[in-house]
């Protein structure tokens, strides 16, 4: 979107047509053909989540975030009852539909209807859906909704020492923006958070791009991608870190 010159000579945003604020996001599921984005019920979904995290031996999956692992599945549990109870973040669970056992979290947070920005984030994959289409197609779930309300802005953050994340947020063809140096205090140490975003007028190209690399026809007779989404998206890109 260019900048414009204004009556004084200064360098102006560009107009925005028409524009008015999206809605907030309903609290609704989101289905695909792999998985269902359902509103996150603790009582439920604690347990299946906790079997599904516990395979993760080492606890890597919880470096990054801000709270865990837990020691036990009542910690977990209490904690899940109280997240859900603001509505930003938005808690999601992720059902894999093939098994119908949840698998994983995700949430909308930093939900700013008035100038239309969203932030995906509260990742918490267990093994049972690290590197699977499963994941990637929760990931255009939660974007398809946003653009789709209306927003303008869709955010992706995390540590900047998260080399998995921030390879993935380019996979799925957000754009890095930058480093805020010391912007946060997490388990008593700092972090620096790397900032990536996609905007709507990428959306369309995005949303073609997810849809050929979700497409069964995509995949051999053993599960293998033919054409990684990674070669679909790079060209949505505009800036690499």
């Amino acid at each position: 979107m260019p900048n414009q010159t204004n009556t004084l000579g200064q360098a102006v945003g560009a107009l925005v047509p028409s524009w008015s604020p999206p809605p907030f996001p309903p609290y609704e599921a989101m289905e695909g053909r792999l998985c269902v984005i359902d509103p996150l019920v603790p009582d439920r979904d604690a347990a299946a989540l906790y079997e599904a995290n516990s395979l993760d031996k080492e606890g890597k999956m919880w470096t990054y975030l801000p709270y865990g692992p837990f020691a036990s599945f009542e910690l977990y549990r209490s904690w899940l009852r109280v997240s859900v109870l603001t509505s930003d973040p938005q808690f999601y669970t992720i059902i894999d539909k093939n098994t119908q056992k949840a698998v994983g979290v995700v949430a909308y947070l930093r939900i700013d209807p008035k100038n239309g920005s969203i932030e995906v984030g509260h990742l918490m994959f267990s093994p049972k859906m690290q590197k699977t289409s499963l994941a990637t197609e929760a990931m255009y779930l939660m974007m398809k909704r946003a653009f789709e309300l209306g927003y303008r802005r869709y955010e992706w953050r995390c540590n900047a020492l998260n080399q998995a994340s921030r390879k993935a947020a380019q996979r799925f063809g957000f754009s890095f923006e930058g480093v805020l140096r010391q912007a946060t205090v997490s388990k008593g140490r700092n972090r620096d958070t790397a900032w990536y975003a996609a905007i709507d007028e990428e959306w369309p190209v995005l949303k073609a791009a997810f849809e050929q690399w979700l497409s069964p026809s995509n995949f051999d007779e053993h599960g293998q991608q033919k054409v990684p989404l990674s070669s679909l998206t790079e060209a949505i890109v505009k800036n690499w870190g």
